[in-house]
């Protein structure tokens, strides 16, 4: 290996050690890496920048703004009106959910259709008295499959066809993924509408039904000891009685700013101390009335609402705003008018204060202030809405042209009328000039960190591949499975690209992968678009574990789940995937 090959193979073996440790962002561990490569002139400094103004960054912005609008114009709850109903089999529901899902997400965000329809979902379970980890897993990995079908589906599609348009001169249009894509999503989904959820863990199914649905865990909550309160005088052990009664668990008091040692239960209550506790959003209330006592900020937030307040809960995404950071850190209060009452955390207790505690990704929280003002907190840190919206969307009349105008703009980019970067900015600026997306909203559902992540990543790809990095990796590939047909060197790629997609972010792994497919097919001599393909496939199948896909993230909390229980319907829906896709890619792209 050349000195280049040893530090650049070095600093991506850094890079992975940093996002599988996830002590850093990935955004940041990446940004961090180009510095290095262009400190140490392995990246010249003229391309340093360079995948910031790149195809498939601009395509990965551009498409996070036009989902929003999608979602502003009422299109996709549209759908979701005349196609969710409940009042059927689980079986039934995963297929129906899951097939709307799947489409969504051929066309938009995967995320941001998850997030439309993981509400719709929690609802239905609540209905039918099931608990939300049956279908909820489904549901993300239908919804990740769907992002197979398009160009714009998943972000690893784009890199594919902005990589082989840079090499070959011609990139993969809007629809050449569609044949390999919807079988795979086709059979997957009769995957997991079938037998997959069937192997979610019965631990995990059974253990949350009925009312305890959307309270998955209960919350670690602070609440005040106000002067009218008849807990003034009384010791924590006092309250044992009327916790017991409203299903509430006393973990201890706030005195002063400071978590009083162990859970201070002979401490007696004065006026303006802290009582920590465990329970779900309606025992908190129940309490709260009970013993007179109230919240963090309550009164800021009624000069501003009176008794106009609204509490929500909301889950965390992967690399959301707040991920890794407290509510005193963004702000929530004083920025927003917004109390952080509480943090569900799969069950888990902490001893650091609620308000200080730093937020992890599958977090649900329990926002409290005055109406609009908590939505926009939500929007504003990154968190999702737990709460049915999908169904009760202001209709502004405008879905009809939402839906036109991305549509025409698929269709001129399709044909080749227009640049697909060019066709998507169309519809963004059309957006903003009817208000379908308020000029002040623009930038907000860009998701800055995957910006940063394919940004910086790209020119480290580009100096691996022209060091001679990829090329290596490629012939290490083929002398693996030295004297086999093709189709096995095929389905390794594959098997190597998802395992690395399974631990990492899809987006890097497509920006590494891609360049190893083409050199694997010029020691092969075969044609490099079968093997994009596979990598295309490959990097946005990722359902082993929680941190693979954001999708696999954002359920966590409310699913209940562990990190071990997704490969057990993750890792033979993957099998299924490499199965279909391989002989799909064959036949399509031959070699």
């Amino acid at each position: 290996m050349t000195a280049d090959q040893i530090f650049l193979f070095s600093l991506f073996v850094a890079v992975f050690a940093l996002m599988l440790w996830g002590r850093f962002r990935y955004d940041v561990v990446a940004f961090a890496a180009l510095l290095v490569a262009v400190a140490f002139g392995a990246v010249p400094k003229d391309d340093a920048f360079s995948g910031f103004g790149h195809p498939a960054t601009i395509i990965v912005a551009l498409v996070l703004v036009v989902s929003r609008g999608l979602i502003n114009s009422g299109a996709i709850d549209l759908v979701m009106r005349l196609l969710a109903h409940g009042g059927q089999s689980v079986g039934r529901h995963i297929l129906k959910l899951a097939g709307i899902g799947a489409v969504m997400s051929a066309f938009m965000n995967n995320v941001a259709a998850l997030a439309l329809l993981m509400p719709v979902d929690i609802q239905a379970a609540a209905r039918a008295n099931r608990s939300p980890a049956i279908t909820l897993m489904p549901l993300s990995f239908a919804t990740i499959l769907g992002g197979l079908i398009t160009l714009i589906g998943t972000p690893p599609n784009i890199i594919i066809a902005s990589f082989r348009q840079r090499e070959f001169g011609e990139g993969f249009q809007m629809f050449d993924f569609a044949p390999v894509g919807v079988v795979c999503a086709v059979v997957g989904i009769a995957f997991v509408a079938t037998i997959g959820w069937r192997l979610i863990p019965a631990s995990v199914t059974e253990r949350n039904a009925g009312s305890e649905l959307k309270d998955l865990h209960g919350y670690v909550a602070e609440l005040v000891v106000k002067e009218e309160s008849p807990a003034i005088g009384k010791t924590v052990a006092d309250l044992d009685e009327d916790a017991a009664e409203l299903e509430v668990v006393l973990l201890g008091l706030v005195r002063n700013g400071r978590r009083l040692p162990g859970a201070a239960r002979r401490e007696e209550i004065r006026q303006g101390d802290l009582i920590v506790v465990d329970a779900t959003p309606d025992a908190i209330d129940s309490f709260v009335g009970k013993l007179k006592l109230g919240f963090i900020g309550e009164e800021k937030h009624r000069e501003e609402a009176g008794a106009d307040l609204k509490v929500i809960e909301v889950v965390v995404p992967r690399d959301s705003r707040i991920q890794g950071r407290s509510a005193d850190d963004v702000r929530l209060l004083r920025r927003y008018n917004v109390t952080l009452l509480g943090i569900s955390r799969r069950g888990k207790r902490f001893r650091e204060r609620v308000r200080r505690q730093p937020i992890a990704a599958g977090d649900i929280l329990l926002l409290i202030g005055p109406a609009g003002r908590v939505e926009e907190a939500a929007n504003q840190i990154g968190a999702l809405p737990l709460a049915e919206r999908g169904l009760q969307v202001t209709q502004h009349g405008r879905a009809g042209l939402a839906a036109g105008v991305f549509a025409a703009a698929v269709a001129l980019a399709s044909f080749g009328v227009l640049y697909l970067p060019v066709a998507l900015a169309a519809v963004v600026v059309i957006y903003v000039l009817t208000d379908i997306i308020p000029l002040r909203e623009v930038y907000d559902d860009i998701e800055w960190p995957v910006v940063v992540l394919l940004g910086s990543m790209i020119p480290l790809g580009v100096a691996l591949e022209n060091s001679g990095g990829t090329e290596l990796i490629a012939d290490v590939l083929v002398a693996v499975a030295a004297g086999a047909p093709a189709w096995v060197v095929l389905t390794l790629l594959m098997v190597v690209t998802m395992t690395l997609s399974d631990v990492l972010n899809n987006t890097a792994t497509a920006v590494i992968a891609a360049p190893v497919a083409v050199d694997i097919a010029g020691s092969l001599g075969a044609s490099p678009d079968p093997f994009l393909m596979a990598v295309a496939v490959a990097a946005s199948c990722a359902f082993l574990t929680p941190i693979g896909h954001k999708n696999n993230t954002l359920i966590l909390g409310p699913g209940g789940y562990a990190f071990g229980d997704y490969w057990r319907m993750g890792l033979p829906l993957e099998i299924i995937v490499i199965a279909v896709a391989v002989p799909m890619i064959m036949i399509v792209w031959p070699f």
